[in-house]
């Protein structure tokens, strides 16, 4: 924890790429590529396209996310 603010948004998965990667939809007019969080992972949950998920952004770097859950 570094203490910094994360911003979450909602988006939709519009296509899985290598590496465990996903792209997504967020505002309908822009997109990020986005990895699975560990909570995720750990319960097997898996991802479709179409899929409407919570995506946290870093102040950094808003084209790049984590995916904490599914909406």
């Amino acid at each position: 924890m570094t203490g910094r603010p994360e911003r979450q948004v909602e988006g939709i998965v519009e296509a899985r790429l290598p590496s465990g990667l996903y792209q997504v939809d967020v505002d309908g007019s822009r997109r990020i590529t986005a990895h699975i969080g560990g909570g995720l992972e750990r319960n097997f949950i898996r991802l479709l396209v179409g899929d409407r998920v919570v995506v946290e952004l870093t102040p950094r770097d808003l084209t790049r996310g984590r995916i904490i859950r599914k909406a």
